[in-house]
């Protein structure tokens, strides 16, 4: 990792860590203090959300090529405005219309600051030699629940639901907002890259429907596992201490997979590591299955370290195969999908355990292996110019 790109990988990576905290990772701490305050369901605190996370998805290739066009230094401090906007104004939320607005506006800045944007922005200045460089700011990002988490719960304790949005809101502001407006450098050309900026035409061939196919089936799993692991856990067998010490285990298994993937799989094409992120829960499934619940820790640490390669390999896959050009504008297309399917996963799922327990993990494995099958059909494509 080169010295000139660790400023920016430091800056984006407590940046993009700040975001997800506040936004993706707010649910599960404050939906059920929201619902009790404003007298209703937490199911609609969901709701919202996967609806924000259907906008994101809607607005990613228009956010894309933005950065294509200007670089990230613009889009993604508009992210920290918009983000501490929907914060502020979930703070303020006393009625159900108030609080689908303040989601769908934090909706907008997840599709303009998380993960997408910030590799489409790292593209736009490295290049081909992007890919240590997102391999790092996930490394970084990876620590967002082990963060966000504790933070959002202490808030929630100590200064009430509605003050811990202000004082995330507070964070873009003066945290956010400053490190992306003064660390990413600004793209020489930008203005003329506007001023002549044409639509670009980028055949949905065959390469991209199946990039888009792999990374909607694995991130259908991932939405799921994030919503439901300690439940499945339990289905499965595991008591709850078991299921709770498979949930904390995957952050770090995360970050794991990722240092795995930065030290070893760095030297072969993203194609190998993306195949082998597939394969990981499965085993990890096939293992659970034959021992019962107590091996819930051993299907959580083959489950995260799959899932953090595959958060490196949605930014480094189509980099390599298509290069630099439109880089942005084609992670929103091939992203789309992901963010739908992740969107409508923990509804999905939980209707899925009802009926079948913990065998709807035969249900995610071959998701999982639909989309390592989809990979194989790919062969090893070179970069295209």
């Amino acid at each position: 990792m080169s010295g000139r790109q660790l400023p920016i990988i430091l800056a984006l990576g407590t940046t993009q860590t700040l975001a997800w905290a506040s936004s993706y990772y707010l649910p599960a701490i404050l939906a059920d203090p929201i619902g009790r305050d404003l007298g209703v369901s937490s199911n609609w605190i969901f709701t919202a959300f996967s609806a924000s996370l259907v906008l994101s998805a809607l607005i990613g290739p228009r956010v894309g090529r933005r950065i294509d066009l200007v670089g990230g230094r613009s889009v993604l401090s508009m992210s920290n405005l918009v983000l501490a906007a929907g914060l502020v104004l979930l703070g303020f939320s006393t009625s159900i219309p108030v609080l689908v607005i303040a989601w769908l506006l934090l909706g907008v800045g997840m599709g303009a600051g998380l993960y997408d944007a910030a590799f489409a922005a790292l593209g736009r200045i490295y290049g081909e030699a992007a890919r240590r460089s997102i391999t790092g700011i996930t490394l970084l990002a990876g620590f967002a629940s082990t963060v966000g988490w504790p933070l959002s719960a202490w808030g929630l304790e100590t200064i009430g639901w509605r003050n811990t949005c202000f004082a995330w809101a507070a964070a873009h502001i003066l945290i956010g907002l400053p490190i992306n407006l003064l660390m990413l450098p600004a793209v020489k050309g930008a203005r003329a890259a506007v001023a002549a900026a044409v639509k670009p035409h980028i055949p949905i061939d065959r390469t991209m429907i199946l990039l888009a196919f792999v990374f909607a089936a694995a991130w259908t799993v991932t939405g799921a596992m994030a919503a439901h692991l300690p439940r499945l856990m339990e289905a499965a067998g595991a008591t709850t201490t078991q299921a709770v010490l498979a949930g904390a285990l995957m952050g770090p298994a995360q970050v794991a997979g990722r240092i795995f993937e930065a030290s070893f799989l760095s030297r072969y094409h993203p194609l190998v590591s993306t195949r082998l992120a597939c394969i990981t829960h499965p085993i990890g499934a096939a293992i659970l299955g034959l021992v019962g619940g107590g091996a819930a820790s051993v299907f959580a640490i083959f489950y995260g370290s799959g899932n953090g390669i595959l958060t490196i390999a949605r930014g480094t896959l189509p980099l390599a195969i298509f290069g630099p050009e439109n880089y942005g504008y084609r992670l929103g297309i091939i992203g789309a999908p992901a963010r739908m399917a992740q969107a409508a996963a923990p509804l999905l799922f939980g209707l899925l355990i009802e009926a079948m327990g913990a065998r709807v993990l035969i249900v995610s494995s071959a998701l999982s292996l639909a989309a390592l099958a989809a990979l194989f059909l790919l062969g090893k494509v070179s970069p295209k110019p």
